[in-house]
Parts: C-alpha cells; structure tokens; sequence
C-alpha cells in the first residue's frame, strides 16, 4: 500500500490522471467504474467532479484504503475479468496500472465491453517497460538492465497491444495518447534501479560487478545532478 500512494502522490502522477479523465469526457451525474483502483486516488477525484463512481480492485487492503479516501463511493473486491457489475451498466470505465499484470489482457477488455452502454467511454493504459529510458556512459548495459526491470511484471510490454486488443473486441474511436514522466531526482526510482540491476544479475544477464558499477554511476550522476529518466504511460481511449 506504501508504494501504491507513492506511485499516485509523486510528481506527474496527478496530471497523468487528468489526462485519463479528459479522455474519459464524462459529464456529472455519469456512471464510471474505476478498475485495479488500488488506494482511491482517481475515485475520489472523479467523484468530486460529480460522477457516480465505482472502485473494483482484487486486494482487498487496496479497496480498505480506498473507501477511507473516497467514502461516498461504491467499491467491489474482484478481478478485472469477472466484474461484479450488470450489462450496460457503466458510462465509463477506467483501468490503469493493470495490464503488464495480467497474462491475457482479452478476458478484462471483454468485461469492459460487457459493463458500458452502447455509446460508454474506455480508458486503458499503463507504463511500457519497454520505452523506459535511463540515462548513461554506457547505454548498452542499461539496456541489458532494463530487460531486469521488465522481469518484474508478467507483461512488460503489454499496453503497446492495447489498441488492437480495443480494436478486435470492437471499440470504435480509438485514441492513443502518450503522456511521459520525466525524473531528475535519483531518490525517486533508486529502488527500481537497484532492483532492476538485482534481476539482471539473477537471471544472469550481466555479473555483479556490472550492476555495482552501474549503481555507483547512477549514484555519481545524481551527486553531480545529471541523474535522467524518462518514463512513457500509454493511454487509449474508445468508445464501445
């Protein structure tokens, strides 16, 4: 939960969300479920606009957390291809941060497409493990490490098939928006970074001394502020 609300509380976090609302394009009194809602973030800001919101996320310590945020909400515990929620019943759907998490996004978007209205609103999206840039003297070996980054996730770079996947379930309208966090601060993503390099060196990409260095790079830049990375959150909006 403590990463979660950094996630949603760091820099760009809020103006990333916006964008995700703009594309949504729901007007007060709307209908919208927010799906793996983690800690209520974009639920309670969405219903501060006048939206009648609904918060689905499978952990149930996530759901705690966010009906204390957001108490006039609706929340459910359950899994985002099996949403609790009647046919047609939704203006908009929201899901974020979802998809490098699943196997198969498939089942998810078709529970999506179940839930709005003929007319209803989609926003999906999510980083591409894939697109993230660090900054280096050696750009190689950071490739190397980001591949260590990836292998966190079931599905790195699953968000780039997100409009096919939009597109074969038969949504109309697909956008593609590209919103990218810039960091400077190294104390931000220095947990990543040591734990990227930790997976590369488990799956035997590089050796130890290669991640040490690597680190120790990444710690002088910072020193020396010319610490840099780049990370690229795809967002795609449609309607069903």
């Amino acid at each position: 939960m403590r990463f979660l609300e950094r996630i949603e509380e760091r820099p760009g976090a809020a103006e990333l969300r916006a964008a995700s609302y703009r594309l949504l394009g729901l007007k007060r009194g709307a209908t919208c479920v927010d799906v793996a809602c983690g800690a209520g973030h974009a639920v309670a800001e969405l219903a501060r606009k006048g939206l009648k919101v609904t918060g689905v996320d499978a952990d149930p310590d996530a759901v705690e957390a966010a009906r204390e945020r957001a108490p006039g909400a609706m929340f459910h515990v359950a899994h985002s291809d099996d949403l609790p929620l009647e046919n047609g019943s939704m203006d908009g759907y929201r899901a974020m941060r979802l998809f490098h998490l699943l196997e198969d996004p498939v089942p998810t978007i078709a529970a999506a497409h179940r839930v709005l209205r003929p007319g209803g609103r989609i926003v999906v999206g999510g980083q591409d493990y894939g697109f993230v840039m660090i900054t280096s003297s050696d750009q190689d070996l950071t490739d190397v490490i980001r591949l260590g980054l990836e292998s966190h996730t079931v599905s790195p770079r699953a968000t780039r098939t997100l409009r096919d996947v939009l597109l074969d379930a038969k949504f109309h309208d697909v956008e593609v928006v590209v919103h990218t966090e810039v960091i400077t601060d190294h104390h931000q993503m220095a947990q990543q970074l040591k734990a990227a390099a930790a997976a590369a060196v488990d799956k035997a990409l590089i050796t130890k001394e290669d991640a040490d260095d690597w680190l120790a790079e990444q710690s002088h830049r910072a020193r020396r502020d010319r610490f840099l990375a780049a990370i690229p959150t795809l967002l795609v909006g449609a309607r069903r």
